[in-house]
C-alpha cells in the first residue's frame, strides 16, 4: 500500500485527501517511481478546482513534478534501472498520471535523469518551471542578447526561471510585481529592473527603461486587462506570449495597438515543447547546461510535509511565496 493525494470534488485545498491504496506495477512504457519530493505550481491548483484545460475525472488525483528513484520498470523501458535516481516532466493528462504520494508510475517519455549535484527538493523545482520559460522565451522567441524582456507574476517559479534564463543569454529582464514588497527579493534574483505595477505606470515605466521603444519580448501568465497595458509597453514587431489564465477577468484585445505595431500575440503551453522529442530533448540539454554552469538555481519559497498537503496549496494561491513550493516525503 502507497499514500496517495485524491480529491472527489473541485473546489479549494480541503478537497485533497490523503489515502492508503494499492499501486499496480508499471505498465509498458512505464516507470514506477519511489517519490521524495513534489514541486507545486498553479496548474495543478487549477485542476483541482475544474478551471484548467481538462476537466477532472472524479476520483482525480495530481503531480506533474516528482523526483525520486526508480522502483520498478515495465515491459519495454530503456535507459532506466531500479535505484535510478529520476525527476519527471510535465507532459502528461493528469487524468491518466498523478503524482502526489510516496509512489506512483509515469510514462517513460517523462522521467529523466537529473544532475546528480541536485537534491531532491531542487530536482522537484527544475523542469516545469525551466522548460516552460525555455520553450517561450528560447524556442518561439529567439531571446538574445540585448532584448528588454517583461515578465509578469516575476516571483513565481516560471517568472524567477524567465529572470535567470533571460541573464544567461543576455538579455534585460524587467520584472513585473505587485507592490513592492518583493522588489529586493527580485533584485536579489538577477531582475536588471522591477516595476511594482500597483505604485508605478507599467506603461511609462517600460517605455522609461526602453528609450521608448517597447520591450521586444512579454511573458505573461496572468491575462486579463493588464494585457493592454502590456501591449501598448511592447515593441514593433515585439511578441507577447500568453501561458496562464491567472486573471478572473476578461483579456481584451488591443487590436489598434497590435496592427500598428505589427506585434504577435502568442499563446504557449508546455505540452507544446514537451509534445516534440526534438524540441524536448534541446530544452532537456539547455536547462541542463544552465544546471552544470550555476546559471540555474531553483529558489525554493517553502517546503512542506506531504501530511500538509492542504496547507502547501493554501500557500502556493497565497501568493506569499518567491520561488517554487515543495512537498517533501
Amino acid at each position: 500500500m502507497a499514500r496517495v493525494v485524491r480529491f472527489y470534488e473541485t473546489g479549494g485545498p480541503e478537497v485533497l485527501k490523503i489515502e492508503e491504496l494499492e499501486i499496480s506495477p508499471p505498465g509498458p512504457g512505464e516507470v514506477q517511481i519511489r517519490i521524495h519530493a513534489l514541486g507545486l505550481n498553479r496548474a495543478e491548483s487549477m485542476f483541482r478546482r475544474g478551471q484548467y484545460l481538462e476537466e477532472p475525472r472524479l476520483p482525480a488525483r495530481l503531480g506533474y513534478e516528482a523526483a525520486g528513484t526508480v522502483a520498478a520498470i515495465g515491459p519495454g523501458v530503456r535507459g532506466f534501472k531500479v535505484g535510478d535516481a529520476v525527476s519527471t516532466i510535465p507532459s502528461f493528462s493528469l487524468n491518466a498520471y498523478g503524482l502526489y504520494g510516496d509512489l506512483a508510475n509515469a510514462p517513460v517519455h517523462a522521467v529523466t535523469h537529473h544532475p546528480a549535484s541536485l537534491s531532491w527538493v531542487d530536482a522537484a523545482a527544475v523542469w516545469m518551471q525551466y522548460l516552460t520559460a525555455y520553450g517561450a522565451l528560447i524556442d518561439i522567441a529567439g531571446l538574445t542578447r540585448g532584448d528588454a524582456i517583461v515578465i509578469p507574476a516575476a516571483s513565481s517559479s516560471v517568472g524567477l526561471a524567465a529572470i535567470q534564463i533571460a541573464n544567461k543569454v543576455g538579455a534585460v529582464p524587467i520584472a513585473l510585481t505587485r507592490g513592492s514588497s518583493k522588489r529586493q527579493a527580485l533584485v536579489d534574483a538577477g531582475a536588471a529592473h522591477v516595476i511594482a505595477t500597483d505604485e508605478q505606470d507599467l506603461v511609462k515605466e517600460i517605455l522609461g527603461l526602453t528609450s521608448g521603444n517597447g520591450a521586444r519580448v512579454v511573458f505573461d501568465p496572468v491575462g486579463g486587462p493588464t494585457v493592454t497595458k502590456l501591449v501598448q509597453a511592447t515593441a514593433r514587431l515585439g511578441i507577447v506570449i500568453l501561458y496562464g489564465a491567472l486573471s478572473p477577468e476578461p483579456t481584451p484585445l488591443p487590436l489598434f495597438d497590435v496592427l500598428g505595431k505589427w506585434i504577435t500575440i502568442r499563446g504557449y503551453v508546455l505540452m507544446e515543447i514537451t509534445g516534440d522529442p526534438q524540441r524536448l530533448e534541446r530544452g532537456k540539454a539547455f536547462v541542463n547546461s544552465g544546471l552544470a554552469d550555476g546559471s540555474f538555481k531553483p529558489i525554493i519559497a517553502k517546503t512542506f510535509p506531504l501530511e500538509e498537503i492542504v496547507e502547501a496549496h493554501r500557500y502556493l494561491e497565497s501568493n506569499q511565496q518567491i520561488g517554487k513550493v515543495v512537498v517533501t516525503v
